[in-house]
């Protein structure tokens, strides 16, 4: 059996969405194709600190993490990629001319500051565990990184941002914008490299839009029966709801793993 490089979203494709937790056929699925030699990773949007849990709970080793921008080997960090500063000086500087709040996460892990309370004042606390600090002594130019950026700014108001295509952004909230990596696609490109990989042996499973940018012309890209229709039309195969078996179903349907 030639090996295959397989790269797995996690929300909405290895996890239930409404538990949170990794669908059970899934998980022994990982297990069968590590067995049969195949490489499994997960590629994701999510900071490392939010992926590498999950990952030991699944049972795998490598993770494209960040957008693309941080890649995990045998459970050990090499590379984390922050937002090109300048970048996102500048878009933090427009948001906060317009009144816009503006949270950052400066480094890896659940602290974000703010140099004042504009974000919380008009859209509330974030809904996922988060350290707050404020910093009204500092501008922007005082951050050194910036790994993710929250503007709290509504979807029809999006235009009065000339910068809003600056940097990669995703809506996961209705009441405010993230400026993170959107190139998971890169970050698989890497890890093929680091691991001597043959990029026509790609594998990739997902489900929503920010997977769009990994479902590649050349790779067997695999869309859950559950994803958006965006990415089904681009897919090489549609398998089956991730809640109803999908991810086995597909391994089962290629061959990777015994039926």
């Amino acid at each position: 059996m030639k090996k295959k490089y397989i790269f797995f979203d996690i929300d909405g494709t290895l996890t239930d969405k409404r538990t949170g937790q990794i669908v059970p056929s899934a998980k022994k699925t990982i297990q069968k194709l590590q067995d049969n030699g195949h490489f499994v990773c997960i590629a994701t949007g999510r900071a490392y600190y939010k992926t590498k849990q999950f990952a030991y709970e699944a049972g795998i080793h490598h993770i494209v993490s960040n957008g693309g921008a941080a890649l995990t080997i045998d459970d050990h960090i090499l590379e984390n990629r922050p937002l090109d500063r300048k970048k996102a000086i500048s878009i933090c500087q427009e948001a906060q001319a317009k009144g816009y709040g503006i949270l950052l996460a400066t480094d890896d892990s659940i602290d974000v500051s703010m140099i004042n309370d504009d974000f919380i004042q008009q859209v509330g606390f974030r809904q996922e565990p988060t350290r707050y600090f404020l910093e009204k002594d500092k501008t922007y130019e005082d951050f050194n990184d910036f790994y993710k950026l929250y503007i709290a700014i509504p979807e029809n108001e999006e235009n009065q941002l000339t910068l809003l295509d600056t940097l990669g952004h995703i809506r996961f909230v209705d009441c405010y914008l993230t400026y993170q990596h959107d190139e998971k696609e890169k970050g698989i490109e890497r890890m093929i490299e680091r691991v001597g990989g043959s990029l026509e042996d790609v594998v990739v499973f997902g489900d929503d839009y920010n997977d769009l940018v990994m479902f590649k012309e050349g790779w067997t890209c695999i869309a859950m029966g559950n994803a958006c229709n965006e990415l089904k039309e681009k897919a090489t195969f549609v398998t089956k709801d991730n809640i109803d078996d999908g991810i086995e179903y597909a391994c089962q349907h290629f061959g990777w793993i015994d039926s």
